[in-house]
């Protein structure tokens, strides 16, 4: 009677064992597959590179690392020397033109009142030529001082963009060159979460998917939709050699990983307490309307499944 009590119990103990493991791997099994959802998610923000449009030695920085400019706040100043000599000299090449252009004009005015036979019509022809050429020296030298102008006005460089100022090292004394970054902005109303998805799990997304973002580190999560889908990716496999030759990877027959699509996730709002930066990590799952993880219905979870483990043993 003992021994068939002692049986009974340890079958009990065991079925119940059995039991919860098989409850816990169906529930990890729903978490991990019932839904498209990743933990290499990023957070990304578009930079604004901004580089001095003339040369010259940098005088003033009035700005500093890490620091909130708007558009049009002044980042720093370019010894504005020798754009303003040059300015001078265009607006003395102005006035030097301008007075040949008149002269010429009237040359050409009193060539032509002059009645009869005095003048030949060929020296009236060259003189209203004079003219013309003068003028257009003097139409040269007025676009020469608008660009003397726009140079020295260059040598104040300022802020394109609303932001925040980042990584920077430059100081006065510093030289800039024309068309070099050398300052960069972050656009703060640009942040999005780029997901990378296994490949499986892609054909799951939609555009417009409402999508939850869960920051590291960060208790409150953040709402988002899917706003693009990556259409490609690059290859090892396109790479050639040093004799023109493709570059093959090997595959191995029985485990295939899978790729990641990189999928782009629309930012509905930002918390105001949060200090988003880039390069932050985030859990990323496709949600339902309401709020929930979206779940697949069985057929399409049991076909997804059996994908899986083909691509897993590289079955096709």
């Amino acid at each position: 009677m003992f021994t068939r009590a002692y049986r009974l119990i340890r079958f009990s103990v065991t079925a119940s064992i059995l039991c919860v493991a098989g409850f816990v791997a169906v529930v990890l099994w729903d978490y991990y597959t019932a839904a498209p959802w990743t933990r290499n998610g990023q957070v990304r923000v578009q930079v604004a590179n901004i580089a001095p449009r003339v040369s010259g030695q940098i005088l003033t920085v009035p700005v500093h690392d890490n620091q909130q400019v708007h558009a049009g706040d002044v980042l720093y100043v370019i010894d504005p020397f020798d754009y303003q000599v040059a300015l001078e000299k265009a607006d003395a090449d102005v006035n030097k033109a301008k007075a040949d252009l008149d002269f010429r004009l009237n040359q050409a005015r009193w060539r032509h009142a002059i009645p009869g036979t005095a003048v030949s019509q060929e020296e009236k022809t060259q003189y209203e030529a004079l003219a013309q050429q003068a003028r257009a020296i003097y139409n040269t030298a007025l676009a020469q001082r608008k660009q003397a102008q726009i140079n020295l006005d260059r040598t104040t460089v300022r802020s394109s963009i609303d932001g925040i100022i980042t990584n920077l090292t430059m100081r006065p004394g510093d030289f800039a060159s024309a068309g070099q970054v050398n300052i960069h902005v972050i656009d703060t109303n640009s942040f999005w979460v780029d997901g990378y998805f296994e490949e499986v799990k892609v054909h799951d997304l939609s555009i417009g998917d409402p999508v939850r973002m869960d920051l590291m580190g960060y208790h409150t999560p953040l709402y988002g939709h899917v706003s693009s889908i990556t259409r490609g990716i690059a290859s090892k496999n396109a790479l050639t050699n040093t004799l023109g030759l493709p570059m093959v990877d090997p595959v191995y027959t029985w485990v295939r990983l899978a790729q990641r699509i990189p999928v782009r996730i629309s930012l509905d709002t930002i918390p105001p307490d949060l200090n988003l930066a880039a390069g932050m990590t985030a859990t990323v799952t496709v949600i339902s309307e309401k709020g929930n993880r979206r779940r697949r219905s069985n057929e399409d979870a049991f076909q997804h499944l059996s994908d899986d483990l083909r691509h897993l043993f590289g079955y096709k």
